[in-house]
């Protein structure tokens, strides 16, 4: 009887510390699994502090040259913009201002200088104020809109790298499936209509 018991207890045992080394095989797999994760906010915050410091920060190094490429394309829309605008400000002014030495403004108009004098020719002069304040207008807008495209640009990289690190462990294996079946509503039963249902096989 006593030998009986003891095969018993010995056997339970046995069986109890199988199951749990089984139980315990599985999170040590899962950790191997995923050894290496990514925190979103990390990546903004790396994204935010550095453009393309994010991307590196998501293994996606392909990205930085495209994020510096755009700021350099917009730090290029800007510098040539605001040189433009410096040009049409500085020939209104030496346009208006009457003096003989101030002829920056010629190189801008097809004209010939001697209709520029609002004296003997108002309607040209006229004209040449409404086309330089025209270019003084356009190219400050297009400033303005550079200068708002690099603080987009800079907040699309952020986004980037945010989503980058959400999507980090999204699982788009091949074993996902997708099954239909048809919509059924509790209160009066079938109704028509398909619903898709994902199945994932391990």
């Amino acid at each position: 009887m006593k030998l009986k018991t003891i095969i018993t207890v010995i056997i339970v045992f046995c069986a109890l510390t199988f199951q749990v080394r089984a139980q315990d095989s599985i999170p040590r797999t899962a950790e191997k699994l995923k050894s290496y994760t990514l925190s979103p906010s990390k990546a903004s915050m790396y994204a935010s502090a550095l453009p393309g410091l994010g991307q590196i920060y998501n293994r996606k190094y392909w990205k930085v040259p495209i994020v510096y490429a755009g700021f350099g394309a917009l730090g290029y829309a800007v510098a040539f913009n605001t040189s433009h605008f410096n040009k049409y400000v500085t020939a209104y002014k030496d346009f208006t201002d009457n003096l003989p030495g101030t002829k920056s403004y010629e190189s801008l108009i097809s004209l010939d200088p001697s209709e520029y004098d609002p004296d003997t020719n108002p309607t040209t002069a006229a004209y040449v104020k409404d086309y330089l304040m025209n270019g003084i207008d356009y190219y400050r807008r297009y400033r303005d809109l550079s200068y708002i495209g690099i603080g987009a640009w800079y907040l699309l990289t952020i986004l980037d790298a945010n989503v980058d690190a959400s999507l980090f462990d999204y699982d788009i294996s091949e074993n996902i499936q997708a099954s239909i079946a048809p919509l059924t509503v509790t209160s009066t039963g079938l109704s028509p209509g398909i619903t898709f249902t994902v199945i994932k096989n391990f």
